[in-house]
């Protein structure tokens, strides 16, 4: 049934001016949905099942750019309107009824699902995940936007390849269906959520077990090619799982927990009810564990389960309450593996952070909707940090466990959470309020005074400073004088950060033989250029297990030392790196430009070079290796379509900076005749894109 377009809008427009849903309770939800990856296309089929709270005279779905092949009400085919982005189901329900509501749907998401490695000709690493916050579940399930309704979502998965299938909730059966068509994955979930926090994974994935204290068993997801890096990849989560739950005093809410590794995923993680997907650019050996660990990150999303998943909040106005709760915990987990030190340096940097934001005329009240990630997630914690220590650390605990069992499975705003700290702790927080929450400027001066009180490197750090202040000429004698008596490797790292190109190379020596790694790494990034009395010493970082400093040490060695330019090639060569192959794309660039080098080798160096430019690489090392070739004039038409394609990635960032990148090319009308002469190899996307671009 159609009506014309004033009557669809009149009613649309009706419908929406009331926002939220709030005379229907969606209560379940069975799913079961069949991609067909090669068109990047889902074939679903939803049920609900709903309870009216008031009489109505309609109901509505989200449901952006999908096609409905059929809609029942009650088992009874019924009309519907449909303008792209809602579905309206026009019927008179009264207040008491219960009603299933049945959609058969076909959907081609252009976000939110997102399908890797299908199209590229390279095996075993295709993928199918999605990221429904920010951009919403509501492309490829008919659902809803906001986060005030909350279903027990229970997902079938049928998938003709035989790949692993993860999901929220637990795994109740895999089945071969009939005619080797494929599997059948489902899923149950017994407790009800927000319809951001649906999700799946697909890929090819093994995984390990391990169990919780409290018996929930956690899955850790891994591509079979990774095995060797399970361990230091998911290094702590017993750990962290065991310290949440005792620390927020409320058991784990949910069945079980997974986690699951994915391809240029959009953000380092998403909390997925019991079902956390991350980016594979944390899947890591234990070298890159000094450097970029996902220990933070694992305990974000962790905490998530409680601050977002189990309480939600009803508008970003209250934000605060997932992120600056998730960020606050994951610190305090860190603090538990790493120690003190680890914990107040880290907020002291976030206070930084923040204090240059803010003193830019940046800053953000954590009450503000529109507010940046800085100020939910760094601010946020902080915010929390400063109402544990007004209130007391017993007060504080008992104010969160009243808040989560009394708020659980139902959604929040902020003053739920102050109503029950006041009244745990018999305390007035009008002022914190003010300061915290609804002040758009960091309280720099009262968080650096906390942190001298209650960390004595933090505080000997401050005093240094001033003193090199007075004196700056005297910088060297001043910490040499208390050198052998700092015990903080975080202290010392700080202050050679600081002043370490200020610093004799003698005294730089001693550092580099005698201390921990990452004092001896901030020596290497603070040097602008290695004095000759340092090349041995720093020679000897080539094989410091850290790819920071071996990119670091590698780089200016090769630039400082240039008749020693192959010598230090030979000694990197085959050294990786992190997931985005810093070490070898840097390699593989000096290599290229250095001429008496395996002149020789120099085509595959290129080849190498320009290969991890391909759809198939994950976007940072695709951006490194962009970065590179701009910089040797290494643009081939191969590199330049696959920076093209690289113009229309759905990581924005990347996004971003392939298109500028582009653009700086185009500034020549010979390179612009160039990209011109691509076109028969382009998309039509592609071509869309360039055509708007150039101008034409």
């Amino acid at each position: 049934m159609k009506l014309s377009p004033i009557i669809v809008f009149f009613l649309f427009a009706q419908f929406l001016s009331a926002q939220i849903q709030d005379k229907v309770d969606f209560v379940h939800a069975q799913v079961l949905i069949a991609p067909t990856p090669s068109e990047n296309r889902i074939n679903g089929s939803v049920t609900y099942q709903f309870d009216i709270i008031e009489d109505v005279s309609s109901i509505y779905l989200d449901a952006v750019d999908m096609e409905f092949s059929s809609v029942f009400l009650d088992d009874t085919k019924i009309d519907f309107e449909y303008n792209g982005r809602k579905i309206v189901i026009n019927k008179k329900m009264e207040k008491g009824d219960a009603h299933n509501l049945k959609l058969d749907y076909l959907a081609k998401p252009k976000q939110t699902v997102y399908f890797l490695g299908w199209n590229d000709g390279v095996r075993n690493n295709e993928q199918i995940w999605t990221q429904g916050q920010g951009k919403y579940t509501s492309r490829w399930l008919p659902s809803f936007d906001d986060m005030m309704e909350k279903v027990e979502f229970d997902l079938e998965i049928i998938l003709k390849q035989d790949y692993t299938v993860i999901s929220n909730g637990k795994l109740v059966k895999k089945d071969t269906l009939p005619d080797s068509k494929g599997y059948l994955w489902q899923f149950d979930m017994k407790n009800p959520m927000s319809s951001y926090l649906v999700g799946f994974a697909i890929g090819d994935y093994n995984k390990k077990t391990v169990e919780s204290s409290s018996g929930i068993p956690i899955e850790l997801y891994y591509e079979p090619k990774d095995f060797t890096k399970v361990e230091p990849t998911y290094r702590y989560t017993k750990h962290i799982f065991d310290f949440l739950e005792n620390e927020i005093g409320v058991a784990y809410p949910w069945q079980n927990y997974k986690q699951v590794p994915v391809q240029d995923f959009l953000y380092a993680g998403m909390e997925n009810t019991t079902c956390t997907i991350f980016s594979n650019q944390y899947v890591i050996d234990s070298v890159a564990f000094v450097d970029k660990n996902y220990v933070n990150v694992n305990a974000h999303e962790l905490a998530h389960h409680w601050f977002g998943d189990l309480v939600t909040e009803t508008s970003s106005e209250h934000h605060w309450l997932h992120e600056g709760f998730a960020t606050f915990y994951a610190y305090l987990t860190e603090k538990d593996i790493f120690g003190d030190d680890y914990y107040y340096w880290q907020l002291l940097e976030t206070a930084n952070a923040l204090q240059r934001f803010s003193g830019e005329d940046g800053g953000e009240a954590l009450r503000n909707p529109n507010a940046g990630s800085l100020t939910f997630y760094e601010k946020g914690a902080w915010g929390l940090l400063m109402l544990k220590d007004r209130v007391g650390e017993e007060a504080f605990k008992k104010g969160v466990q009243h808040y989560l069992n009394k708020y659980a499975f139902k959604n929040v705003t902020i003053p739920n959470l102050m109503e029950e700290m006041e009244k745990v702790s018999n305390t007035n927080l009008e002022d914190f309020e003010k300061l915290w929450l609804q002040n758009p400027d960091f309280p720099y001066e009262q968080v650096i005074s906390f942190l001298q009180e209650n960390n004595a490197s933090i505080k000997t750090y401050f005093e240094l400073k001033n003193k090199i202040a007075e004196q700056p000429e005297k910088t060297e004698h001043i910490l040499k004088r208390v050198w052998k008596r700092l015990k903080s490797y975080q202290l010392k790292e700080n202050l050679i950060l600081e002043y370490g190109d200020k610093l004799s190379a003698e005294f730089l020596s001693d550092i580099i033989k005698s201390e921990e790694l990452k004092v001896r790494q901030a020596v290497i990034l603070s040097q602008n250029k290695i004095p000759n009395e340092l090349k041995t010493v720093v020679e000897g970082l080539l094989k410091d297990k850290s790819y920071t400093t071996i990119e670091a040490a590698f780089y200016r060695l090769w630039t400082d030392f240039p008749q020693n330019r192959s010598k230090y090639l030979n000694e990197t060569d085959g050294i990786i790196g992190f997931p985005n192959k810093n070490i070898r794309l840097l390699w593989l660039t000096l290599a290229l430009v250095t001429p008496e080098y395996n002149p020789d080798s120099k085509a595959l160096y290129f080849d190498e070079l320009s290969g991890y430019t391909g759809s198939e690489h994950h976007f940072e090392t695709r951006l490194i290796a962009f970065q590179y070739l701009k910089s040797i004039g290494g643009f081939t038409d191969s590199v330049l379509k696959n920076l093209v394609e690289s113009c229309s990635h759905h990581v924005w960032h990347f996004k971003k900076s392939a298109r500028e990148i582009l653009n700086s090319f185009l500034q020549s009308e010979e390179n612009t005749a160039r990209i011109k002469g691509l076109y028969p190899l382009l998309s039509q996307q592609e071509k869309q894109y360039l055509e708007k671009t150039l101008g034409e």
